[in-house]
This record gives structure tokens, sequence and C-alpha cells, in this order.
């Protein structure tokens, strides 16, 4: 299995390079991989104390980031190097104020660990969610450096479950202690008898609790929104478009607002989105001083960054990636400011989903049809639209916490 792996990981580097010439998302994966070392030498030096906080991508990263601020405060003295393996979350996090240095992480060969160890060196190391990388984690064993992974969640059909897993099974063992997201994975540690485990939770959860904590106003939507009801649709796809678009055009606009904020904002793709919108819309990018935002119906917000406290101004959220196959996106956002949420029809693999669909506070439609049919609903029914809202803020209250769990447990000396 270690030969395999190794073969895969060196074909995985040569299609990616070859890929990369036509795919400018991978070409800033591979061109940002080859700076690794450089930036590394560059900020860290030897004899300085360090933390290695790695995260697969963005929504890894936002998984993590109550840890990693927690720990960043608590020891100051120590450098910081935040690693990512997509350029999803590398491009949008490369100047996070939680890290010394930023980097992609380099592919999974025992020369890379070995390399990139040796520069780090690091005193404690977090990995996040699904990020298990057998050639970094058995290198960070045999040097005896503590790593924990945080918010894990396991399935029974992952390799490390299987006869054929054992290169994989001893990539868990290099973990000193794993904090799962559920029961479920717990038990499945246990049955490869892996025993330093604890269900804490989802760190998310503590995330966006924390959103409450910071100011959320801003400025151009308050005079966009004014007084009236707003839906915002967050995190939106092509499939999602086609869900929504022909309520959207008949929708009656006394006394509503329509917020949407593409996951996709590439000006070909706005320019395509506003051209399906038959009512008055701006674009972020069109906003001038001589524009008058309440005079508009739809709001496409075509930029970063500004959509978690875009949520605090909705009444009713649409959260997209569920209506097809890109993967539903968060729709923890949104719940912890108390608004009813409307989904997609694949979420089977996101629990929070699940749980809310059954407790009340989110609902999943496949159809047009059934899509208008509860949004109507929510805009006529104060007191239902309140209900469901109220769920989705108890849920996220009864389910932080684990981030003191975690830091109860790390020790660094």
């Amino acid at each position: 299995m270690n030969l395999l792996y190794t073969i895969g990981i060196h074909i995985a580097s040569f299609v990616l390079k070859l890929l990369a010439l036509f795919n400018h998302k991978l070409k800033l994966g591979v061109e940002g991989r080859r700076n690794t070392f450089k930036l590394l030498k560059t900020h860290i030096k030897p004899g300085d104390k360090t933390l290695w906080f790695h995260a697969a991508s963005l929504g890894e990263y936002e998984q993590g980031l109550p840890v990693f601020q927690a720990l960043k405060e608590k020891y100051p003295n120590y450098k910081v190097v935040l690693s990512f393996f997509s350029p999803s979350g590398y491009e949008v996090r490369k100047n996070s104020k939680v890290a010394d240095v930023v980097v992609y992480m380099p592919l999974d060969t025992k020369a890379n660990a070995k390399r990139f160890l040796e520069i780090v060196n690091p005193d404690y190391t977090i990995f996040v969610k699904y990020e298990i990388w057998p050639n970094f984690l058995l290198e960070l064993k045999k040097r005896n450096h503590k790593a924990i992974l945080i918010s894990a969640v396991f399935r029974e059909n992952q390799a490390f479950f299987k006869w054929y897993g054992n290169f994989m099974t001893s990539a868990l063992f290099a973990f000193k202690h794993i904090f799962t997201q559920n029961e479920s994975s717990k038990t499945l540690l246990e049955g490869i008898n892996y025993k330093n485990v604890s269900v804490s939770g989802d760190t998310r959860f503590d995330r966006v609790n924390n959103q409450l904590k910071v100011d959320n106003s801003i400025d151009f939507i308050e005079k966009f929104k004014q007084d009236n009801l707003c839906i915002v649709f967050g995190s939106t796809w092509p499939d999602d478009d086609k869900l929504y678009m022909e309520y959207l055009n008949q929708l009656d606009f006394k006394n509503l607002k329509v917020i949407i904020a593409p996951h996709n904002i590439k000006s070909s793709y706005v320019e395509s989105l506003k051209s399906q919108i038959k009512v008055s819309c701006i674009c972020y990018s069109e906003l001038s001083n001589d524009k008058d935002l309440s005079d508009y119906d739809v709001f496409i917000l075509d930029t970063i960054g500004y959509l978690s406290r875009v949520y605090s101004y909705a009444n009713i959220v649409y959260v997209g990636g569920a209506a097809g196959t890109t993967g539903l996106h968060n729709i923890l956002e949104p719940a912890v400011f108390g608004v009813p949420i409307i989904i997609g029809k694949n979420h089977s693999k996101f629990p929070e989903a699940d749980a809310l669909i059954k407790l009340g506070g989110v609902t999943s439609v496949s159809q047009q049809t059934e899509f208008s049919s509860i949004v109507n609903t929510l805009i006529t029914d104060d007191s239902q639209r309140k209900k469901q809202g109220l769920i989705n803020k108890n849920y996220i209250e009864k389910n932080k916490g684990a981030v003191i769990q975690i830091l109860d447990y790390i020790r660094i000396t």
C-alpha cells in the first residue's frame, strides 16, 4: 500500500502540472507549491518556536479558526505556519492575521515531509477534519512531534477501516489525539483500536457563534434594505439559479428586497446572472455615489468577504450548493442569526442539514413549485418565519463548546 500510495502521489503531481496548463485554479496551486520552501525559510529561522496549522481549503480553515486564534493569543511567542492544500483556501487567506507565514502544503512525499519539518520543526501541529497525509504524519511521529486532528468525521467506507488500508490507518496513529464531530466516528476509530479519541463536536458552531460578538453592520446593505423584508441567496450556483429565478421575476417587491451572493463572481457569470433578472438590479461592482440603492429590488454581491455579515440582514435565507452536486455551503452561518433556511435536495453528506430539517428550521426543496410555496409562506407568515428561525438559533447555541474542550487538552511547553 505504501508503494502504491507513493506512486499515486507522483502520478498526481505529473497530472496536476499537466492540467495546470489549462486550468487557472490548478495553476495557482502548482506555482504556489514551488514557493513553499522559499517562503518558509524566509519567515522561519532555526531556533524559532513554531505551531503548524493545516486546513485543506477555506471551509476547513473557518472550522479551525477559533482554535487557531485562541492558540495564537495564548502563545504569542510562537510563530504560526498555516498551510492549505487548495487554492480556494490559500488565495483567500494568504494574508491571514492568525499566521506568520501562509503556504501551500507540498505534495505528500517522504522527501517533502522531511524538508518541510526540518524547516518548520513544529512544537505542535493541528490538522482539521479530513486532512490525513500519511508521509507527513508518519514523519511527525518519527520526530516525536505532537499532532492532533480536530472536527474529524469518519465514514465506514474509508480506507482506514478496510483490510487494504493499513498504510492509511498507520497515519491515524501518528495523532496524539483525535477530536471527532460525532459518536459514529469515535466508534469507527475504536474499532481499529485507536483509543485517544473524544467527541468534541464541530468547531464551526463556535466559529459562527463568534459572529454574534462582532459588528456585522454594512453601510451599503443598510442603504439597500431599508426597513424591508430581505431574502438572501448565499453561495449560489447555476443549478440554484434555475430553482429560484422564475419565482424571483414574478415577485411583488413591495416591502421586499433580495440579495444574491453567487459562489462564482467572475464577471462573465455575474453578467449572465443579471441578464436573467427582469426586475431592477444592481451589482456591488456597480456601486457609485450617484446611485440610490433603495431604488433597486435585487442586489448582486459580486465580491467576497461580506456574506457572513450580510446574513445578519436576512429574514429568509436560501443557501446554495445542494440543488446540484457541488456540495451544500455553510448553513450554520445564517442559522446563528435566527432565520429560516431553504436548501436544495442533495444534502445527505451534511449532518447539520439533516438535523435541522428534522427539527424544522431548514426546508429542503427539489422543484420550483416547492420553492415558491415555501417562500410565499415565510414571507406572509411572520410567526412561522420566527418559529423556524428560533429553531436554527437554538441549534447553534446547543452545539457550541467544541473549542473549549480542545483547548483544555492542548498543552504546549
